[in-house]
């Protein structure tokens, strides 16, 4: 089956993160791997929204590493402590941190000078351990908002039904 990325840059945010979670749950539909899981979804909604980086953070040692998973976009850093960066504070603290300006984070993790903000969710499998974080980077201050988060963490709800 020939999948489709979409642009959905055009539509007011709500619409534009309903029919992607349509699209995600279609592509999907019978899938319960957790790593096709996050390439898919990395590339979905890097390309519908045009991120600068979206991906994940695989935890590798509970509570205390992160490695580098899917993503699309430049290099990415390989590995982040927990509790390190934002990645790894949204992994310690097991929420969502939404950064409107990195500069402003104490300790965050320069992986691309061009990054300006950045929001990283929690993602839990079905017993509620965490599994990874989804980060997203922004070449533009202030680019994610409470309705981004309120999404981004449905969206990932989509582990919690996986193995």
């Amino acid at each position: 089956m020939a999948e489709v990325t979409l642009d959905l840059r055009d539509l007011p945010k709500a619409e534009a993160y309903e029919t992607l979670a349509d699209h995600v749950e279609h592509v999907l539909a019978g899938i319960d791997d957790p790593i096709a899981g996050m390439a898919t979804i990395s590339a979905l909604l890097h390309h519908a929204f045009g991120h600068l980086w979206t991906g994940f953070y695989r935890v590798v040692e509970p509570g205390r590493l992160l490695r580098v998973g899917p993503y699309q976009g430049t290099l990415g850093c390989l590995e982040i402590e927990v509790g390190k960066g934002v990645c790894g504070t949204a992994a310690a603290r097991r929420e969502t941190v939404l950064v409107e300006n990195v500069h402003e984070f104490p300790g965050h993790i320069t992986c691309d000078a061009r990054s300006q903000s950045e929001i990283v969710v929690p993602v839990f499998d079905g017993a509620r351990r965490l599994i990874a974080v989804l980060d997203i980077d922004s070449d533009r201050t202030g680019a994610f908002d409470a309705a981004d988060q309120a999404a981004l963490e449905e969206l990932m709800r989509w582990f919690e039904r996986t193995r």
